[in-house]
C-alpha cells in the first residue's frame, strides 16, 4: 500500500528517538512536512528536523505545560501552516518494573502528566486552534497493549495508557461532526533504547515477556510507525475511534 501524505502538516511530539522519531521519518518521507516536538532542547530538535525529508522544524515543547502547548501550536500554524495530522507519542514510564504498593504519589502524578494529561491538551489545542475550524484532521495517540488488558507490575504506565485509549474513544465521538478522526495505536514490547535499558535492569524479564507474543518476538520502531501512518492517512478515511494493536497476537487471548 503506497500511502503518500504530500502537502499535508504534521506534528509528532516525543519525536527525538524511538518511536517518536520512526512516526516522524515514516511521515516525512511519505511527503508530510513535519513539526519535530519534544521536551530536548532546542537544539537537538533542530538537528531531528534536519535530518528528515522535506521542510521539516524542530519545536521545543514539555507537554505537561498547557500555556505552552497553546504558544507552540501558534508559532507551527505560523511558522508552517494549518495542521492535519497530530501524532500524540509523547510519553514516560518508571524505568523498572514496580509493584502496586511502592509507587509513591510523586511517580503516579509524573507518569499520569505526561502520559495522559499531556495527550489530552495536546489534541484539545490542536483541534480547537486548527482542525475544528478546517473541519477536517487526523490525530493518532499512542496507548499500548497494557492500555487495552490488564498487566502486573506497571500500573502507573498501564492506567496513563488506558487512559489515552479513552481519551481516544471519546475525543472520536465529539469530533466526528467536524470530520476529525481520532484513532489510537496499542504497541507491544518495541525495540528502544529505553526498553533495551528496561531489559538491562531486569534480565530475567526479556524471555517472560517475548513468550507472551503468539508470533514471538518485540515490535520494530518502524512496524509500529507504519501503523501510525496508516491511520494518519486516507487509507484509513472510515477508521475513528480504535485502537490498532500492533502486538503479535498479545491481546488474542
Amino acid at each position: 500500500m503506497d500511502i503518500r501524505l504530500d502537502g499535508k502538516i504534521a506534528i509528532v511530539t516525543g519525536a527525538v528517538q524511538g518511536i517518536g522519531l520512526a512516526c516522524a521519518v515514516e511521515l516525512a518521507n511519505s511527503g508530510a512536512r513535519v513539526a519535530v516536538v519534544d521536551r530536548q532542547p532546542q537544539n537537538v530538535v533542530d538537528k531531528v528536523a534536519a535530518g528528515l525529508k522535506g521542510s521539516a522544524k524542530g519545536y521545543q515543547l514539555d507537554v505537561t505545560d498547557v500555556p505552552a502547548i497553546k504558544e507552540t501550536v501558534k508559532k507551527i500554524r505560523k511558522e508552517m501552516g494549518e495542521i492535519d495530522i497530530l501524532v500524540c507519542n509523547a510519553g514516560i514510564d518508571l524505568g523498572e518494573p514496580r509493584p502496586a504498593v511502592t509507587i509513591t504519589p510523586e511517580e503516579w502524578d509524573r507518569v499520569l502528566a505526561v502520559n495522559g494529561r499531556g495527550t489530552f491538551f495536546c489534541m484539545q489545542v490542536v483541534a480547537a486552534q486548527s482542525m475544528i475550524p478546517r473541519k477536517k484532521g487526523a490525530i493518532v495517540t499512542m496507548s499500548s497493549t497494557v492500555g487495552l488488558v490488564g498487566a502486573p507490575m506497571c500500573i502507573p504506565y498501564a492506567t496513563s495508557k488506558s487512559a489515552v485509549w479513552q481519551i481516544t474513544r471519546c475525543a472520536a465521538i465529539e469530533w466526528g461532526q467536524y470530520g476529525i478522526r481520532v484513532n489510537a495505536v496499542a504497541p507491544v514490547w518495541t525495540d528502544t533504547a529505553m526498553t533495551q535499558s528496561f531489559f538491562t535492569k531486569v534480565p530475567d524479564l526479556k524471555p517472560h515477556e517475548i513468550a507472551k507474543i503468539p508470533l514471538g518476538r518485540f515490535a520494530s520502531v518502524e512496524e509500529i510507525a507504519q501503523a501510525v501512518c496508516f491511520l494518519a492517512s486516507d487509507k484509513a478515511s472510515l477508521c475513528t475511534g480504535t485502537a490498532l494493536p500492533v502486538d503479535g497476537g498479545w491481546t488474542a487471548p
